[in-house]
């Protein structure tokens, strides 16, 4: 099994490049036995092994194998070599439901129309026994006609896994989506804490703008704690009612996705039987793997690698980062160069999406633009103010595991006056809720 130039396995063409992530790469392929258009998500086994979501993929694997239902991406195939993953998957042309939102709020009947299909999926879904638990509109795909996909199981869980009388344990999402339960961390019921985020989402595209917001993290999770949030006058009486019984911080009183379904406002111009699955999935050819087996080959060749090697490297962190992440043995202001001084770091127990979540609000604050780069890069730029004209301010995040980073921040452009000052009264408060320590700190 391999892939030669841009043909994989002699099956699928590679085309552009659509997105990618610490792990992963998703291209646009074309299937070369029949013209159709696919997705081709690139798994690099490598980075996958040494930060252990080798079981994270297989389960992301059977999930998809186990959800079939229209509005649910499909996963056709699985392919493997010995260094990479291939999730060949069905192409969602139209992009993330989150391109339409941020252009503005939907109209009610539209807003509807997402908000049925998504309710569907999830509903298949908690009938299956899978819980997506990362439910947001960056999620939720469509496809050529318009059709939601619901996408992104790598957080998922099956039924299997529960703890303590099916209580998931786990604490994961992102924050402005997160079911009041899953904050607590006393176990949640996964099927309510779904019908949580799909409330936030039917609020977002209803009124173009979150529900529970704040800066501060602690006061973001007390508002959604106490379902702190406040209707626009736009909203019809029964959104407003629905709205208000999703949302309720209480999970027992919550309603479930067939109860939601049940609602006057929901089952408007609501047929099940709309949509069908583009195709269904052919015989799984000889080069297809199984979840169980898709890192065999790789495993044996990494424990080699690791054998000849003094310390191996995390992805993104070489020998003198992970040194540094104690305070103790801080040795970075021994080496550093008068250039290099300007640059400070973290260390952080929260999730990606946590620490990228925060820097966007102080960028929004500071009334500066970030923009996201390849690689766990973010860059804030303010473009006219300050005493020497722009100013530029780089983050890199990079991930330990799936709850462990090190963020570094650093002045990219700009006065060094204006940028110090900054991160002593505007950014370092700002983000005192999702630092776990300070690298650069004096003992």
């Amino acid at each position: 099994m391999e892939k030669k130039g841009n043909v994989l396995m002699q099956k699928y063409e590679f085309g552009r490049l659509l997105g990618q992530g610490n792990f992963a790469k998703v291209y646009h392929a074309r299937d070369l036995r029949n013209g159709d258009n696919v997705a081709i998500k690139v798994i690099d086994k490598e980075k996958v092994l040494k930060v252990g979501l080798v079981d994270q993929t297989k389960r992301e694997i059977s999930i998809m194998r186990l959800v079939k239902h229209p509005n649910v991406l499909q996963l056709y195939e699985v392919l493997a070599t010995k260094t990479k993953i291939y999730f060949i998957i069905e192409y969602a042309k139209g992009g993330e439901l989150f391109n339409k939102v941020a252009k503005g709020r939907l109209h009610e009947n539209m807003a509807r129309k997402y908000f049925q299909q998504l309710i569907s999926a999830v509903d298949f879904c908690h009938s299956k026994g899978v819980y997506h638990r990362d439910l947001k509109p960056e999620n939720l795909l469509l496809d050529e006609n318009g059709v939601l996909k619901v996408a992104d199981f790598g957080l998922s869980a099956l039924v299997e896994s529960h703890q303590q009388e099916n209580m998931l344990q786990t604490v994961c999402g992102t924050p402005a989506y997160v079911a009041p339960e899953v904050i607590s961390r006393n176990g949640y019921d996964g099927a309510k804490a779904d019908v949580w985020s799909c409330g936030v989402i039917l609020f977002v595209l209803l009124a173009g703008h979150l529900p529970f917001y704040d800066l501060n993290l602690i006061a973001l999770y007390k508002k959604i704690g106490r379902a702190e949030y406040k209707c626009p006058n736009w909203f019809s009486f029964e959104a407003r009612r629905l709205l208000g019984r999703i949302l309720d911080p209480n999970p027992y009183t919550r309603p479930s996705t067939a109860k939601v379904m049940e609602s006057s406002w929901f089952r408007q111009g609501f047929s099940s039987k709309s949509v069908k699955l583009k195709k269904e999935v052919a015989n799984v050819a000889s080069a297809s793997v199984d979840s169980d087996n898709v890192f065999d080959v790789c495993e044996n060749q990494i424990a080699a690698v690791d054998e000849n090697q003094a310390l191996a490297k995390p992805t993104y962190l070489n020998a003198f980062d992970i040194i540094s992440l104690s305070t103790g043995l801080d040795l970075t202001s021994l080496f550093a160069r008068n250039d290099e001084q300007e640059d400070i770091k973290f260390t952080s127990m929260c999730s990606a999406s946590s620490i990228i979540f925060t820097l966007e609000a102080i960028a929004r604050i500071l009334k500066m633009k970030i923009t996201k780069k390849d690689g766990g890069l973010l860059k804030l730029e303010r473009p006219k103010e300050g005493r020497k004209g722009a100013l530029s301010i780089d983050v890199e995040i990079f991930e330990f595991t799936s709850s462990f980073h090190l963020v570094e921040i650093k002045k990219s452009w700009g006065d060094t006056l204006e940028y110090q000052k900054m991160l002593k009264e505007d950014i370092r408060p700002a983000l005192k809720d999702i630092v776990w320590v300070w690298q650069v700190e004096q003992q």
